[in-house]
């Protein structure tokens, strides 16, 4: 699908097809669930938070006015309410003691060492005040670019781009060398 059919099937449901809403659904549940995942770390929480995004997004679809994609529309829909949710209940802290070891022994330490390299940088990422990480999490893992990041946080390019950069800058100083 494209911007266009994501317009296309907007104004169906519009005109009353439900049908098209699920298509809607099909294609932005993945990456509506990954996004709240970078919010909340919890693969439940994040699923529910995306379907809350859901709701909101079918019950405003006529609020959408086009000036931008529906993708964008809809992330910053997803990423308002997600933030909201995290400052409403925060995510649940897990005891180190209670996290079991990997049952697969047949991994190999390339891998363990790019699982542990992901590991140190979404910490280094969480670490960060909102401001940054949101918009580092918007452009790099979601692919959005300055506009569309912009938009979805409803601040100006220039903004965006100085916290980008910023949050590069912290992110860079949190890490150790060999993850960078």
């Amino acid at each position: 699908m494209s911007a266009a059919d994501d317009a296309q099937a907007v104004d169906r449901v519009l005109q009353g097809d439900l049908s098209a809403f699920e298509e809607i659904v099909q294609r932005w549940q993945g990456p509506l669930i990954n996004m709240a995942y970078r919010f909340c770390r919890d693969r439940g929480r994040s699923e529910e938070m995306a379907q809350e995004a859901f709701v909101r997004a079918y019950r405003g679809l006529a609020k959408w006015r086009r000036e931008a994609a529906f993708s964008t529309w809809l992330f910053a829909l997803a990423a308002n309410l997600y933030r909201t949710e995290i400052r409403r209940i925060p995510p649940a802290t897990v005891n180190l003691d209670q996290i079991a070891d990997p049952a697969d022994p047949h991994r190999t330490e390339s891998r363990l060492e790019d699982e542990d390299r992901r590991r140190i940088v979404q910490r280094a990422l969480q670490s960060l005040p909102s401001k940054y990480r949101d918009a580092l999490v918007l452009f790099y893992f979601h692919g959005l670019d300055v506009a569309s990041a912009a938009q979805s946080l409803r601040l100006p390019e220039g903004t965006v781009k100085a916290r980008l950069s910023r949050g590069r800058d912290m992110l860079r100083r949190k890490l150790p060398h060999g993850t960078r």
